[in-house]
């Protein structure tokens, strides 16, 4: 195995970009806060038309399987890191895969968030901070490359069967929220 192929997070420098790969929901995190808010207005069997079906629908939606995404780009794109966001949040996972001083920024506003998410956080009242450190927002899966591949990268993203934003970079300063 030639060790400078792993993705390990130690080429990640300032000033890369986050590229973030969309989710199709809750994924694999926060079905104990979910249910406690949700069950509290809402049966699984009620329809909710913003998700085209009942609310079971919703939370046994399949999680994503991003091996295929993730095995292609791999082979055509220095990725300095893969984060993929379960518990813990964007910000929470991101941090575990950082060389030691550096921290994220993310552009919050910079894609849409599903409406699981604002469903959650309306029924429930769960502040905003709360949401980021529980929930990906409609974010799966995040590749970090270098800011003279990200053009790139989002191009190729783009032509591929999930929504690709670029949602922050990484700096040398405490983690900020736009």
């Amino acid at each position: 195995v030639d060790k400078s192929k792993i993705i390990n997070g130690s080429k990640i420098k300032r000033g890369d970009v986050l590229i973030g790969i969309s989710s199709n929901g809750l994924h694999t995190n926060g079905y104990s806060l979910a249910r406690k808010v949700l069950f509290s207005k809402f049966k699984l069997t009620d329809t909710i038309e913003e998700f085209q079906g009942t609310l079971a629908d919703e939370l046994l939606r399949q999680h994503i399987n991003y091996f295929p995404l993730i095995s292609k780009a791999v082979l055509s794109y220095e990725i300095r890191g893969i984060v993929h966001v379960t518990g813990g949040g964007i910000i929470g996972n991101s941090q575990r895969l950082l060389p030691e001083g550096l921290s994220v920024t993310v552009n919050w506003s910079s894609w849409e968030v599903p409406y699981i998410f604002k469903l959650i956080q309306e029924t429930g009242n769960v502040p905003g901070e709360d949401m980021h450190q529980t929930f990906n927002m409609g974010i799966g899966l995040i590749f970090i490359v270098s800011s003279e591949n990200a053009k790139n990268f989002m191009e190729w993203g783009n032509k591929t069967a999930f929504k690709v934003y670029n949602i922050g970079n990484v700096s040398k300063v405490d983690n900020k929220i736009i």
